[in-house]
């Protein structure tokens, strides 16, 4: 059977028992770019017992921090966990020794929390921050962690900073980090991502009371 739609379809079982007879498949790339421990992890993700069949490759193996091969960038199988919410699968790989800070992700060349800030990737993002993930101002904006927002205004970002912190506050849906970001001179006409001002990424989240706040109709 194909190894890859085994992955997609069958069992952790059915895959151990094929890299019995083809051991060399634990590090194989079957088109080139991605490993297998990556079309665990593909889009969309969720696979049947994705975390057993994490597991079942590395002790057969294959590398947790294994990168993708082709040109657009770099991502482990960790950022594709990340970017498809897929917290069996990203625990999985943690357990197996997965880089919870490895770079390369499609959003800026950063870490998996990164990517799964980025997609709206929240149970996943959550994950990561229990797991150990550092996070920066924009990220924690997104999140919502006004504690740490509030110390990055300590250090007095630029402009530019406390735009997009803002916008991903919006998409995050977060008011109250988007309150201590405006206060702090955040331009809430700043347009961002996907062309969209923060006021649009909020209502794009479902956040409308957030989106009504940043056109100053509240």
């Amino acid at each position: 059977m194909d190894p890859v739609e085994l992955i997609r379809t069958g069992t952790a079982e059915q895959l151990g028992a094929l890299l019995r007879e083809r051991p060399q498949l634990a590090a194989a790339r079957p088109d080139g770019a991605r490993t297998l421990l990556h079309a665990v992890t593909d889009w969309p993700g969720h696979f049947p017992e994705s975390g057993a069949k994490v597991a079942v490759l590395v002790a057969a193996g294959a590398d947790p921090n294994a990168r993708f091969a082709g040109d657009a960038h770099s991502e482990t199988p960790l950022h594709w966990a990340a970017s498809c919410d897929d917290v069996e699968a990203l625990d999985a790989l943690l357990d197996a020794g997965a880089d919870l800070e490895a770079d390369g992700a499609v959003v800026g060349g950063g870490t998996p929390l990164a990517d799964a800030v980025a997609f709206g990737q929240w149970a996943a993002a959550a994950q990561l921050l229990e797991r150990g993930a550092r996070v920066n101002l924009w990220q924690a904006a997104a999140l919502g962690l006004e504690d740490r927002v509030r110390e990055d205004l300590a250090r007095n970002p630029n402009a530019e900073e406390l735009d997009h912190a803002l916008w991903c506050a919006a998409h995050g849906g977060r008011r109250a980090t988007a309150e201590l970001l405006l206060e702090a001179g955040a331009d809430p006409t700043w347009v961002g991502h996907d062309d969209l001002t923060a006021a649009q990424a909020a209502e794009r989240s479902g956040a409308h009371g957030l989106a009504a706040r940043l056109r100053g109709q509240d």
